[in-house]
């Protein structure tokens, strides 16, 4: 008998083709299942299973497949509601952005101050003078609508001061050119980039091409606009006071 870690002696019956079953030596060797051997050798699963009964599966490279399959599994199921879905949401997407049109002066006001108070440097209890204006964002929407509301302040472009900081794995001088042309300022006039250092325990999403930091918006001699901004959001929090009855 053959022992089932040995591979046994070549079949010798006529008519049998010596690279088929080569093939499924090779295609066992990769992992696949007898059944997928003999529908791809178009042999039987008998004659698949005595060629290949040497070489067992690596648990791993099965629950590789099984993961494989079920993914495409999952995929075929719900093509037909992800497309959908996908069709809606760009239809409901474009019909937000329509009825938005384009933002007044008061709007811009309005919304720049709501997003800086979200995403910029604020005054602290401890520090309550420190009234520097600092924008951090890595949305370049958010980015571009900070700056239009920059431009409805009259902020002059030469006090505006533009800095990335980055992970220290990704392409920094990549990210500056990146932001430097959806900020339309060139990429000299960018501060020394903030690298952030790398920590492998971490597991971090941000990765690939399409990382490009964040980008800190800075305004020199910011405080008055820190004030108005302060004061527009204290303005838009209180609500109207309740009417005699």
């Amino acid at each position: 008998m053959v022992a089932r870690d040995e591979p046994p002696d070549p079949p010798t019956y006529r008519g049998w083709k010596p690279e088929l079953y080569a093939e499924a030596l090779a295609l066992r060797r990769s992992g696949s299942p007898v059944g997928e051997i003999a529908e791809r050798l178009r042999v039987s699963k008998s004659t698949a299973y005595l060629w290949t009964r040497h070489l067992p599966l690596d648990p791993e490279v099965v629950s590789r497949r099984r993961r494989v399959a079920q993914r495409a599994r999952s995929d075929a199921q719900w093509a037909a509601h992800r497309a959908a879905r996908d069709a809606a949401r760009a239809e409901g997407v474009a019909a937000a952005a329509g009825w938005v049109r384009r933002l007044d002066r008061r709007e811009l006001l309005l919304v720049g101050a709501a997003i800086y108070w979200c995403e910029g440097g604020k005054a602290k209890p401890w520090r309550p003078h420190d009234c520097r204006i600092t924008f951090v964002n890595s949305d370049p929407l958010l980015v571009g609508l900070f700056l239009r509301f920059l431009d409805a302040v009259e902020v002059p472009p030469d006090d505006r001061r533009f800095r990335v900081s980055i992970h220290e794995t990704a392409d920094a001088a990549a990210a500056v050119r990146w932001w430097a042309a959806r900020v339309g300022v060139p990429a000299e006039r960018f501060q020394r980039t903030t690298i952030k250092k790398h920590r492998p325990r971490t597991t971090r999403k941000n990765v690939g091409a399409g990382y490009r930091g964040c980008l800190t918006v800075y305004v020199v001699g910011g405080s008055r606009l820190y004030w108005r901004i302060e004061g527009i959001m204290k303005g838009m929090s209180n609500e109207d006071p309740p009417l005699d009855r």
